[in-house]
């Protein structure tokens, strides 16, 4: 049973935008806080961002912080993640998350919901 279906992937060029979305059922869109994670060939999966499940509180690594928003969207139970000011390190397979706890840590949890990853690629 798919929990969480991520969409929005694909390629763009240094400076231009993207936006991904993540597909979540209805009970875990409105019990968990959701998240972003990406992962580079070779590297850990790494926290992007996350939004609580209030949707008020938001947290953001700090690379991204300025330049990504993720929000909520209740009428259509997704979580969006707006790139803008794209830079080829942001190059990664990004990767919805969800728990019922807090992502105020940023930290990664095999035992989080996971989707199946959608792949960007900034270009120069």
């Amino acid at each position: 049973q798919v929990q969480l279906a991520e969409s929005g992937g694909g390629s763009v060029q240094v400076g231009g935008s993207l936006k991904l979305s993540c597909a979540a059922s209805e009970h875990i869109f409105n019990t968990h806080s959701m998240a972003w994670f990406r992962q580079a060939p070779g590297t850990a999966r790494d926290f992007v961002a996350a939004v609580d499940w209030g949707g008020d509180v938001t947290y953001y690594k700090d690379s991204v912080e300025g330049r990504f928003v993720v929000s909520r969207d209740r009428a259509r139970n997704l979580v969006n993640l707006q790139m803008n000011s794209m830079k080829p390190e942001d190059t990664a397979v990004y990767y919805c998350a969800a728990r019922r706890g807090t992502y105020y840590y940023k930290n990664f949890d095999p035992n989080d919901y996971w989707g199946q990853g959608t792949q960007v690629i900034v270009s120069s």
